[in-house]
């Protein structure tokens, strides 16, 4: 299943509250330690996603390019004839 950043973003902010709640401090580490990681998770979710929109960009541009090549070649192929 695919994560979205808003689901790491509320678990690491989650972390971030309990850790800021907990009394005791080897519970407050572990809390920091998962904010932590939750946020690692929704940075490198960000960065993956602004990669699929790059890549979604450049698969759009050369589709446009691909067509618009091969109505260039039907315009030239009667005059070739």
């Amino acid at each position: 299943m695919s994560q979205t950043f808003e689901f790491y973003d509320e678990r690491a902010r989650a972390a971030e509250t309990e850790a800021e709640r907990a009394v005791l401090d080897n519970v407050r580490e572990r809390e920091l330690r998962s904010a932590k990681a939750w946020r690692e998770m929704a940075d490198r979710q960000l960065l993956i996603d602004a990669e699929r929109v790059k890549a979604e960009e450049i698969r759009a541009a050369r589709r446009a390019a691909e067509v618009e090549a091969a109505e260039a070649a039907r315009m030239v192929e009667p005059a070739e004839h």
